[in-house]
């Protein structure tokens, strides 16, 4: 291991893994990827090639890696959601700090066993909520500890998924089964109800939800319809269509989204996946369960009270929020922040910042959080300072059980208190 920089070992080098490990090409001086565990070849060799990892720290999976000498100070586990308990816990117990992808794990049971595990070994963990740590994000957070609204009351919070993010991810992708991943609050929205608890900076009391899985269904199919888009004759008039998410100049989705069908997403290599691939399927027609809209309703210790809302159905945006104070009103979208004072009557509008030249490029997701979050991480492991991460152990924790106590709410129809 280097002494004047972090050295990190990489499980799972797909889209999460090879993003937040762009830092160390950002900042070459402070972080040095030393090791992978990727099963899928093609993945594991363009991610080997990027960092210059040497042969014998290269692996097809976290066992073995965790089966070695400890040959880093730092894991990224960016594995399926399902999977991220017993690399938590063996990469703990060899003494490793951890930035763990979110959400923490499936179940509560699990939740709690990666955080006895992170404490009992004493090492730092960052749980990867990345809204926490926008500039935007802490733009806000400022703008309320200075009190420019007074006493918060209530807030709405609206995630719009994105019409193809939600065909992508959550119909057709990795996360579109909850025996494969994890039910839509916790995989999708996980950052959002975190984020409100950051932001209310109080305990949740009380939790009820409403929601479903309501327009992917096999029952809503077109007449006329193949169950793969390449085949089908009425896929020029289906907003879901995958060769219009995929294919063409005019494409939807990112570069990002791309590489998750194929590890060189080339016009080809994409058209193929699609032929053979689960990314290629009708949404109607699709082993999906999990829900497509969600409605969750929040009270806090102090009588506070908080309306979030996840749905399929908009358009790719940031985040908006309203939060109705005692002094003020404010109104934010993730790019600018209105604040409206009750005294004055005068609005004033907080334009964010960008983030710092060169990080757009290299990691300008989430409005900058996944940057952000490893430079915090990073710096926090230089320091050994657990106070440098924003999302640790036991607020992460607690944030988790909201979502777990949300989804309850849904299924058995009740207020559920915590």
């Amino acid at each position: 291991m280097c002494a004047n920089k972090v050295t990190v070992l990489v499980v799972g080098a797909g889209a999460r893994g090879e993003i937040y490990s762009r830092y160390a090409l950002e900042h070459p001086d402070r972080m040095q990827v030393v090791g992978v565990a990727e099963p899928r070849e093609a993945y594991r060799q363009q991610f080997v090639a990027q960092h210059k990892i040497a042969p014998n720290n290269v692996f097809c999976d976290w066992q073995e890696a965790a089966a070695q000498p400890k040959m880093a100070d730092v894991v990224l586990i960016c594995t399926q959601d399902n999977m991220h308990k017993d690399p938590a816990v063996a990469f703990a117990n060899l003494g490793y700090h951890i930035l763990l992808e979110k959400p923490l794990a499936p179940t509560t049971e699990d939740c709690r066993i990666i955080i006895d595990a992170v404490k009992r070994n004493n090492v730092l963990l960052a749980v990867a909520h990345v809204l926490r740590y926008t500039r935007y994000t802490q733009k806000l957070k400022s703008l309320l500890d200075d009190g420019v609204i007074g006493d918060i009351v209530s807030m709405q919070h609206l995630e719009p998924v994105g019409y193809w993010h939600q065909a992508h991810s959550f119909v057709r992708g990795n996360w579109r089964n909850e025996a494969e991943s994890s039910f839509m609050l916790l995989q999708k929205s996980c950052h959002d109800l975190d984020w409100i608890r950051y932001i209310m900076s109080d305990n949740c009391q009380d939790v009820g939800s409403f929601g479903s899985l309501s327009h992917f269904v096999k029952e809503n199919q077109p007449a006329g319809a193949a169950d793969r888009c390449l085949d089908c004759q009425v896929e020029a008039t289906c907003p879901w269509s995958a060769c219009k998410i995929y294919l063409g100049e005019n494409h939807k989705c990112t570069p990002h989204f791309r590489r998750v069908l194929t590890a060189d997403p080339s016009e080809e290599n994409v058209r193929q996946a699609l032929r053979d691939g689960p990314y290629g399927r009708c949404v109607y027609r699709c082993d999906n369960d999990v829900v497509d809209h969600q409605v969750v309703n929040l009270r806090f210790a102090h009588q506070q009270t908080v309306t979030f809302t996840m749905t399929a159905f908009t358009k790719m945006e940031d985040r908006k929020t309203r939060l109705f104070g005692t002094r003020g009103y404010l109104e934010g979208d993730g790019e600018q922040i209105r604040v409206f004072d009750f005294l004055t009557d005068k609005e004033t509008v907080h334009q964010i910042e960008e983030i710092a030249a060169g990080t757009q490029t290299q990691m300008g997701g989430h409005g900058g959080g996944d940057y952000y979050l490893m430079d915090r991480f990073i710096h926090a492991v230089m320091a050994n300072d657990q106070n440098m991460i924003l999302s640790g152990p036991d607020e992460s924790l607690e944030s988790h059980l909201m979502v777990f106590a949300a989804e309850r709410a849904r299924k058995e129809n009740c207020l559920v208190t915590l």
